[in-house]
């Protein structure tokens, strides 16, 4: 320790002034002179910044949409690339839906004039919600906004009518593709949310103003199902979940209106896949919880429901919030434990043994200590004073 302070002085060694201007000065003010520390002033770095600057993109952002659209549609040769980087567009931005969706809607009427150019729009966006993960929602609500606002009706038929003829062709193969190898099934289970989210968002306008959801959608739904929990292979069966999870709600109150009971019979079969299916056990987890998210009214509150004190027997998630104890073998329980009591009153008697500890093991007696039997319990006069301070200055805000 003692070499490198000495040392240091060597490396640092300060200026001697001349022999004339030395004995000119004091020895008191040139030994304090020389005790002060020298003072490096940094040098001044002029900014390089300019308002003038383009404008910053982060790496893997595409800004080429933008500035083309704000130029218009002429800067794209083809519809095709013009739609394509507008779904881009809004799967790196979806927040943006808002404020460019009516422009687009009103370019498209300006370029979407044929039969064979409203096909390709369909299949464009089609293929965006079935590839892109989680694009499923955007394009639903991109497919209902476009249906409302397109003007082109051909006698083919209307942008709605070619969007639900394009799902029919995925749906024709259901049975196939839920058997199908991974690739197949991955791009099957795709379809089946983007259809659950087409018939949550795709609205129907009746002629006096009333709006429904297509019941086509729904019917179809149910047969998706079927064909999942007729191979309840996991990947399937977790699309399953998904769904339900998506559209449940939904589709019992819509069933239910209708005097069906649809979904008990779903549940039923999700019951029978657990008991008898060769899945997974994290998977049978899966569909446990969503019987039991079933069993809540799909997580709704009804204000207007009586109030019930929560017991074990009306409250599936009773025991969520219990603490976690253990035994003295490290064997963890709850409160929903069978043998709750007989193990808590163990764990209070071995507790007993040990007054002067925490859980963690923490002595807090400080019996034994040198280090805590040399703390002092008063404050230091100025911490006490300060404290004062904060506790009246407290006080002071409080009753403010």
């Amino acid at each position: 320790m003692s070499d490198g302070f000495d040392r240091a002085p060597e490396q640092t060694r300060p200026l001697r002034a001349p022999p004339s201007s030395q004995d000119n000065i004091p020895q008191q003010n040139l030994e304090s002179a020389m005790a002060k520390p020298q003072v490096v002033v940094a040098p001044v770095l002029m900014s390089k910044l300019s308002a003038n600057a383009p404008e910053f993109y982060p790496s893997g952002y595409s800004s080429n949409y933008t500035e083309s659209y704000e130029d218009g549609c002429e800067d794209y040769p083809t519809l095709s690339e013009y739609v394509q980087d507008f779904l881009n567009h809004l799967t790196e931005q979806p927040g943006s839906f808002e404020t460019e969706i009516e422009q687009f809607a009103e370019t498209l009427n300006g370029w979407v004039t044929t039969d064979d150019a409203l096909q390709e729009l369909v299949e464009l966006i089609y293929q965006q919600a079935t590839s892109i993960l989680n694009f499923s929602y955007m394009g639903a609500r991109l497919c209902n906004y476009l249906s409302h606002h397109l003007t082109i009706s051909p006698q083919s038929g209307n942008f709605r009518q070619l969007l639900l003829q394009r799902c029919r062709t995925e749906y024709e193969v259901k049975d196939q593709a839920a058997k199908g190898d991974d690739v197949t099934r991955k791009r099957f289970h795709a379809f089946v949310l983007f259809l659950g989210e087409l018939y949550l968002n795709l609205e129907i306008k009746g002629t006096n103003g009333q709006v429904t959801r297509a019941d086509i959608l729904q019917v179809g739904l149910r047969e998706l199902l079927n064909a999942l929990f007729s191979n309840p292979m996991d990947d399937n069966l977790i699309c399953a979940v998904k769904l339900l999870k998506l559209t449940g709600s939904v589709l019992e109150d819509a069933w239910k209106e209708k005097g069906k009971t649809d979904m008990e019979e779903i549940i039923q079969r999700i019951e029978n896949v657990v008991l008898d299916a060769n899945c997974s056990r994290e998977v049978k987890q899966m569909l446990l919880k969503l019987v039991e998210l079933r069993s809540s009214n799909w997580g709704r509150v009804h204000a207007t429901s009586t109030y019930r004190e929560a017991t074990p027997e009306n409250d599936p998630n009773y025991f969520m919030n219990e603490p976690t104890f253990y035994t003295s073998d490290g064997v963890p329980f709850t409160a929903a434990d069978p043998d709750y009591q007989e193990k808590y009153q163990e764990l209070l008697e071995r507790e007993d043994f040990f007054p002067d500890y925490e859980e963690n093991g923490t002595d807090l007696s400080g019996a034994g200590d040198p280090y805590l039997d040399d703390i002092d319990d008063e404050m230091d006069p100025e911490i006490e004073e300060a404290y004062e301070k904060f506790c009246l200055e407290s006080e002071r805000k409080r009753k403010q």
